[in-house]
């Protein structure tokens, strides 16, 4: 379970004296406690393993975007910080499909699907992220079948 693997990852990080590893872990938990708390005040359950992906996944967004506003503005030491827990964030998850093989998938979900045209594109995109959460990022693979539905 990711939650196991992030209190590992906090304990070690604190034993070799890892600050930004530590502080980079403890925001994850906090993204993630944050969730559940949400979830709890409309009676669901705390959040799941794919739940806690697309977390992860909107961290690193939030932190790409940040790092490219910070190199914008001549500021490459917050750049570099926002980069390095992009680093931290990204070895939670599991490895990422590259750009050929997300385009394959595609393709195969929407002749499996029957996807006619764009119309269909929400029930092509749903499909990938029941069976990839977190192995690719859907803002590319959507473009990918926007492409393919044309």
């Amino acid at each position: 379970m990711i939650r196991d693997t992030l209190a590992n990852s906090l304990k070690d990080s604190l034993k070799a004296k890892d600050v930004r590893r530590t502080s980079t872990v403890r925001l994850i938990q906090t993204a993630i406690k944050d969730r559940d708390i949400a979830n709890r005040g409309t009676g669901k359950d705390p959040v799941t393993d794919d739940e806690i992906m697309l977390i992860l996944m909107k961290m690193i967004k939030q932190r790409d975007e940040s790092a490219k506003i910070y190199a914008d503005n001549d500021r490459p030491e917050l750049a570099a910080q926002e980069r390095e827990e992009i680093v931290i964030i990204k070895s939670f998850m599991p490895e990422q499909l590259p750009d050929e093989k997300v385009r394959e998938l595609c393709a195969a979900v929407i002749s499996e699907t029957g996807a006619q045209g764009l119309r269909d594109m929400g029930k092509c995109i749903s499909t990938l992220k029941e069976r990839y959460s977190g192995q690719m990022d859907f803002g590319k693979a959507s473009g990918v079948v926007k492409d393919l539905l044309k």
